[in-house]
């Protein structure tokens, strides 16, 4: 499948039901270093980005990818619903002109989405947050579209890297937010930022490969 304006709320469709179902494990997985309200931003974050998409259809991706991005920040201002909003932001200004998401577009906008998060976040490989998984998630599907490999191929790929990726998460230590106050504790748990963005790749997976 190769994904076009009117398949979005589709897709955020899965966002906001996969992040209900999630919703207490993200909370009992962010408690451990946290605050405990990531269950809570996430859900509500894109049950208004679904919300927003569904109330008025895209005209093109960049539109939808735009507005969902707004939804979120508004929903939820938290710190990940900032930069969930921020990478869907910067996702639509790299699909400015495309029609389709072939698997060129799916790379850009990846690859804009982990950017874009990187620079509001000011984080660094390693630091144990959601970069840590984004990263291989855009350099995966970049190489899977030099390969020219189809968007289902790329995101499953990329999907199976994010698990990868996430369980890499439990050997780091966390050096932002109120996880770094917790030192070596944070070791051995999985980094709940990159718990969402192994959610988010594995449904944008789903729905390529339907």
């Amino acid at each position: 499948m190769t994904m076009n304006a009117s398949a979005l709320p589709g897709l955020f469709n899965r966002y906001r039901d996969r992040f209900a179902a999630e919703k207490q494990a993200l909370i009992e997985l962010d408690g451990k270093v946290g605050d405990s309200d990531l269950g809570l931003t996430m859900a509500k974050g894109f049950a208004a980005a679904a919300a927003a998409l569904e109330e008025k259809a895209p005209e093109t991706l960049a539109d939808g990818m735009k507005a969902a991005g707004a939804a979120i920040a508004k929903a939820a201002p938290s710190t990940m619903g900032t930069l969930m909003a921020t990478g869907f932001l910067r996702g639509a200004k790299a699909l400015d002109g495309a029609e389709v998401m072939d698997t060129a577009a799916l790379a850009d906008f990846w690859a804009a989405f982990r950017d874009g998060i990187a620079q509001r976040g000011k984080a660094q490989l390693g630091d144990k947050t959601v970069l840590d998984v984004l990263h291989p998630v855009a350099e995966t599907i970049a190489a899977q579209a030099q390969a020219g490999a189809s968007p289902a191929e790329a995101s499953h790929a990329a999907a199976q890297a994010a698990k990868e990726a996430l369980e890499a998460t439990k050997e780091m230590e966390a050096q932002h937010g109120k996880a770094a106050a917790f030192g070596e504790k944070s070791k051995g748990i999985q980094d709940a930022g990159g718990t969402v963005a192994c959610i988010l790749i594995e449904e944008t997976s789903a729905a390529l490969g339907a």
